[in-house]
């Protein structure tokens, strides 16, 4: 058995080699104690152009293996990656801060993307379509689009990588990652997995770099790249889609979110709380699916209050890679600014601390519980991205759908409820891609994940997953007698 140290490695992986152009290398540290776990060879924008002409040039050979080979590839891939799931996801704690627990988890969930997309491999179907005079016959065929630019976060270091480039490898899509500086070794090394899967030379490269602006500009601005998928903020993606734009590119967006969780007073509030605490705390708050307001009826609330923050006061923060730790760090410093600045302004604004509230030494922040929020605060309107759960209270039904769609982004939403006609009104109320009813965990490679509004654009895993990686061709034969 390997030890995670084997799977470290300083520089991109480009046609099928280690290989680096840069000199300079850069830090990547542990979010729980700020120590370095190592150092990558710091990339720029002409290396990924060089990365882009490779998986151009490997293209035409990869399009061309039978849908079978692809998928047989992918699934040794899959197998790979769940034999070194142990030392992968002590990589994924480490630069992370992950719970251990939930590095296993998001290992298994992003090599399911894997597993499902080398399955939809081989059923790539297109269509006969009835002739529009007698001697015409139609088909369509859905063909790959060539090469693939994948911009992936620190939040999922595996998951993201796998849920964009297994569906682009599965229909004979190139492609090249660019994940986050803050997590680039979990990145490189299922590269490597999949090299020593058997993907050719060219076909699947990773370059990393801590300029993410001018490498992304890259990817949208080369000709020679068909299609981006990101993941990230609104803010990114919209620069991402202008500068797209001149070659018309493909995209597929998955941006910010504001997801409400609704509690009425007819649900299960045992099943409520089970649902907040996943919803919210999973990864210490720092996911795109996560809790960002609770809303509770008002017959409800206090006993929810109540019983939520009994839960939560016996959350554990500490290192990721201890069994027992709830909440690990956060990424860096710019995320605790921000929870200490959304906390001064709900405070301000009228907002009530019951628990945490404050930064813990070095890169940690307490699970935190505000009470009588309203929708002047900023977390009303803008995603959190870490531990702080905020409580509104509601009247009506109405109200809640209300306060619910008052923002722009549309990607997740959770209500919880008994009444069968309540869950099919709010359901269809709701402006949001992905709703979540009496469920605070709805992740999941078999369905399709997106959001609406300004949380992007296009929807990643299900059967829907490829699409978003083809063309449609249309064929007509003519004069058939």
């Amino acid at each position: 058995m390997s030890t995670y140290k084997e799977l470290l490695f300083d520089r991109s992986f480009v046609n099928g080699e280690w290989t680096n152009q840069g000199t300079e290398k850069f830090d990547v540290k542990n979010p729980f104690d700020l120590s370095v776990i190592g150092q990558v060879h710091d990339e720029d924008r002409t290396f990924v152009a060089k990365a882009i002409d490779v998986a151009h040039a490997a293209f035409g050979s990869w399009k061309s293996k039978s849908a079978k080979e692809r998928s047989a590839i992918l699934l040794k891939w899959f197998d790979l990656i769940h034999q070194h799931k142990d030392e992968l996801a002590q990589i994924m704690t480490l630069e992370s801060g992950k719970p251990i627990v939930e590095s296993k988890g998001e290992i298994d969930y992003g090599a399911a993307y894997i597993q499902w997309f080398a399955e939809e491999a081989k059923r790539n179907y297109g269509d006969v379509i009835p002739g529009f005079t007698a001697d015409k016959r139609i088909i369509t065929l859905k063909e790959p689009i060539g090469v693939v630019g994948a911009i992936t976060p620190w939040n999922f270091p595996l998951a993201m990588i796998a849920r964009k480039i297994a569906p682009a490898l599965a229909v004979g899509c190139t492609v090249v990652v660019r994940p986050s500086e803050e997590t680039p070794f979990t990145a490189l090394a299922i590269n490597y997995l999949a090299n020593l899967a058997g993907f050719p030379r060219g076909v699947y490269n990773t370059v990393v770099g801590t300029d993410p602006s001018e490498m992304g500009k890259e990817l949208c601005e080369n000709k020679k790249v068909a299609k981006i998928s990101f993941t990230g903020s609104t803010k990114v993606g919209k620069i991402l889609m202008s500068q797209s734009a001149d070659t018309l590119k493909k995209l597929s967006l998955e941006l910010g979110g504001n997801a409400p969780l609704i509690v009425f007073d007819d649900a299960d509030i045992d099943l409520a709380i089970k649902g907040a605490l996943a919803g919210k705390f999973r990864f210490g708050g720092q996911t795109c699916v996560c809790v960002n307001r609770i809303l509770v009826q008002e017959g409800i609330h206090d006993l929810f209050v109540e019983k939520f923050t009994a839960v939560v006061k016996k959350m554990k923060l500490g290192s990721g890679l201890d069994t027992d730790v709830n909440i690990g760090p956060l990424i860096n410093q710019r995320a605790i600014r921000r929870m200490e600045e959304m906390t001064q302004d709900a405070v301000v604004k009228g907002g009530k601390v019951l628990t945490g509230g404050k930064a813990v030494a070095p890169q940690f922040f307490e699970p935190t519980i505000i009470v009588d929020a309203n929708e002047s605060m900023e977390f009303a309107h803008n995603e959190i991205f870490g531990p702080i759960a905020p409580i509104f209270r509601f009247k009506t039904e109405q109200d809640a759908v209300r306060m619910a769609n008052d923002t722009v982004y549309g990607l997740a939403s959770y209500f919880f409820t008994n009444d069968l006609n309540r869950s099919w009104r709010v359901r269809e109320q709701l402006e949001y891609g992905i709703v979540g009813i009496n469920e605070g965990l709805i992740s999941s490679e078999v369905v399709p994940f997106g959001g609406v509004k300004e949380s992007g654009q296009g929807r990643e895993g299900s059967k829907y997953g490829l699409d978003s990686y083809v063309d449609i061709k249309y064929v007509c034969i003519g004069g058939i007698v």
